[in-house]
């Protein structure tokens, strides 16, 4: 028998080191999904629905930080230019939202980075009836 040669790196295996994004090779920098994320809703014409999908993330931890009672009890549902639209399960929970409501707009503008709205539009999820 005869002694195997060294061969050299297999098909679709790459030698050490080339697979490092910092490498001078001709892979690029993977791209986070967050990043292609606005690009790819602005393509299938979903921008409002991202950005509603954003602000109620930021409106979630808003609440969970400022209005603990609250927690679970609304969401916000939709962003006009002068208002945030949200719904408020119970009657003493859209009181609680009406009087924080001018501490709420200030804090969501500032975490989005967005103008400031003018006022929280507080509407009742009423269950369908048949």
């Amino acid at each position: 028998m005869t002694p195997r040669q060294p061969r050299g790196p297999r098909p679709g295996i790459r030698p050490i080191g080339t697979n490092d994004p910092e490498s001078g090779g001709r892979r690029r920098r993977p791209t986070r999904l967050g990043d292609l994320l606005p690009g790819v809703a602005r393509e299938l014409g979903l921008e409002a629905e991202l950005a509603t999908a954003r602000g109620a993330a930021v409106w979630d931890a808003l609440i969970a930080e400022r209005v603990r009672p609250a927690v679970g009890a609304c969401r916000l549902v939709g962003l006009e230019p002068d208002a945030l639209v949200v719904v408020a399960d119970e009657p003493i929970v859209a009181a609680e939202l009406r009087m924080r409501a001018a501490e709420l707009l200030d804090a969501f503008a500032q975490a989005t980075g967005s103008p400031r709205r003018r006022f929280v539009r507080i509407t009742r999820d009423r269950p369908i009836t048949r």
